[in-house]
């Protein structure tokens, strides 16, 4: 009995550090404000609910994973809080156009995006560069490349 206690125990602190870890890294990598808001305060649910981008309150914040999301509803808060991954935003919120193209991590504007069999891409949109447009023209390849990229830069 002792003997499956003890594991237990170390099953439990190895899993509470590989999360830790896990939290640790994608705070790292993943585009954030520096209070470690994701999406400039966006509600990642109203891409996919209202298919617009909509500020977030600080006041309906979550943190997931280390990662801190703001929400326009309570409705949305609930929503992301059963499945936040189907809503966080692709390349952890990065300009899809630039991690596809270049592999570099470029700021976007959260009102510039697509959502794509179910997931969120977010483009850099200022002046006359609208990366979602040179994204539309080549986006099959784009995508892999970023995938690829993505993966490369996280893990």
């Amino acid at each position: 009995m002792i003997k499956l206690l003890t594991a237990i125990i170390v099953m439990i602190t190895l899993q509470a550090t590989a999360f830790s870890q896990a939290a640790a890294l994608r705070s790292q990598q993943f585009n954030l404000e520096k209070n470690k808001v994701a999406i400039q305060g966006y509600d990642p649910v109203s891409y996919f609910t209202q298919g617009k981008a909509v500020k977030g309150k600080k006041e309906m914040a979550v943190l997931a994973d280390g990662i801190t999301y703001y929400f326009s509803t309570a409705e949305n808060k609930e929503l992301f809080k059963k499945n936040y991954t189907a809503y966080e935003p692709q390349y952890g919120g990065w300009c899809a156009y630039a991690m596809g193209a270049k592999g570099e991590k470029v700021e976007i504007d959260p009102e510039t995006f697509k959502i794509i069999n179910g997931k969120l891409y977010l483009f850099y949109n200022s002046f006359f560069n609208n990366t979602l447009k040179s994204w539309n023209k080549d986006e099959n390849n784009l995508k892999v490349k970023a995938d690829s990229n993505w993966k490369n830069l996280f893990h």
